[in-house]
């Protein structure tokens, strides 16, 4: 079982579709392979025996890695560099489909009808990610599946997956001074209540849409003059831009007699000259609201757009290929791939903030798919002891000074 996890691992941890079977020749020529010697493998498995070992493990099973992970980043002071807005660590919320066929499915796949009358299978999940304004690194959490829960006759979804993930895992980061950030989506007084409850910080993307009795609340402070505003100019290299904030304490998040009291925000960014609006998006948050800290909170609300760029993009367009079906199964297969992929992400990620020499490659090689490409040629032809190893031959080769 360790072999097959460590071998689907390794796949995507090199990004080499190919790295089993290069190993396997490695062995049969020099008696001993970079599978053994970096992945700790002691037989080099078949994909067919990895599908059909993984198959009926659950995913669940891996999320203490992240936590690990995450612990030993927090003792190294590298978690505290992320802190934003009043020292709070903020946690992105999002889900995304990794999986999609009108053919293939298994028992955990959620299913939409299509216009045409067919079935679309497909898989999706919940990846919450730490998230810092201006920081390019994101750093992944434990995931939430969206499968058929039991006992349950409506289908899975976004939210009631994000419930699920507050109840394992709420408390935990509430310790560590959390704020979740999450699209209009969240923004509903059950999932803010659950936040509430979890002793958690919350910004949340809030649409006049979807709360038509919060913003006639705007409109009528707007009205009476009594809405908070602050304005400032930024150059951005070409022109001037008007950042115009607008706020509000103590709104009713909808109009029933139960409504919670939440703060508003909104920003629109207009073009000096021309007047055009380039960005315009409102907030709710559980955070008092002033003149002094509206442009931080609405910073940190803005911050959620990086599990889409700096995560869900760099996962399905560079290399990592999330949405590719890497083995579906009758069970969990397809889950467990996806974590392991996931966690392939996560070790760069970590690499990247603690390992000079992997950075310094980066930095050199600048292209993802370069570096891995290389990674690749190198670990078909020469073995390596120790990534360490590995890394020290690909700087001398770059003549890169680690010194």
């Amino acid at each position: 079982m360790a072999d097959a996890g460590m071998g689907a691992f390794s796949v995507f941890f090199t990004q080499c579709a190919s790295f089993l079977a290069h190993q396997e020749e490695m062995k049969r020529r020099k008696g001993r392979s970079n599978a053994e010697s970096l992945f700790e493998m002691v037989n080099i498995p078949s994909d067919n025996q990895i599908r059909e070992l993984l198959d009926p493990v659950l995913p669940k099973l891996l999320a203490p890695i992240y936590r690990i992970i995450f612990e030993r980043l927090e003792q190294s002071g590298i978690v505290d560099t992320f802190r934003s807005y009043s020292n709070s660590l903020l946690i992105a919320m999002d889900g995304t489909e990794y999986f999609s066929s009108q053919k293939i499915h298994c028992s955990n796949c959620s299913h939409r009808e299509l216009a045409n009358g067919k079935t679309n299978y497909f898989h999706s999940a919940l990846t919450p990610v730490i998230v810092q304004a201006g920081n390019e690194n994101v750093i992944s959490l434990e995931p939430e599946f969206i499968t058929p829960q039991d006992g349950h006759e409506k289908q899975d979804c976004e939210i009631t997956a994000g419930k699920r993930w507050l109840n394992a895992h709420g408390a935990y980061y509430a310790r560590r001074n959390a704020t979740i950030l999450g699209d209009d989506l969240y923004s509903r007084q059950p999932f803010c209540q659950a936040l509430k409850d979890q002793k958690l910080h919350f910004i949340l993307v809030c649409k006049p849409d979807s709360h038509p009795y919060l913003y006639e609340s705007v409109a009528f402070l707007a009205a009476q003059g009594t809405l908070g505003t602050y304005q400032k100019r930024i150059w951005n290299g070409k022109h001037g831009e008007i950042y115009t904030y607008r706020y509000a304490n103590l709104l009713p998040l909808h109009g029933g007699k139960d409504a919670m009291l939440v703060n508003w925000a909104t920003l629109t960014i207009t073009h000096e000259e021309t007047g055009d609006v380039i960005y315009k998006n409102a907030f709710i948050t559980d955070f008092e609201i002033r003149e002094n800290n509206v442009e931080a909170i609405v910073r940190d609300g803005r911050a959620r757009w990086k599990i889409e760029n700096e995560n869900n993009n760099i996962l399905k367009t560079k290399g990592y290929h999330l949405e590719h079906n890497f083995g579906h199964g009758s069970q969990h297969l397809s889950s467990v791939l996806l974590s392991l992929n996931l966690l392939a992400f996560l070790f760069h990620t970590v690499m990247g903030l603690v390992d000079e020499k992997y950075r310094l490659l980066r930095q050199v090689l600048r292209k993802r798919q370069t570096f891995f490409q290389d990674v690749e040629t190198l670990l078909r032809y020469f073995l390596f002891d120790s990534w360490d190893d590995l890394f020290v031959f690909m700087c001398k080769g770059l003549e890169i000074d680690t010194s």
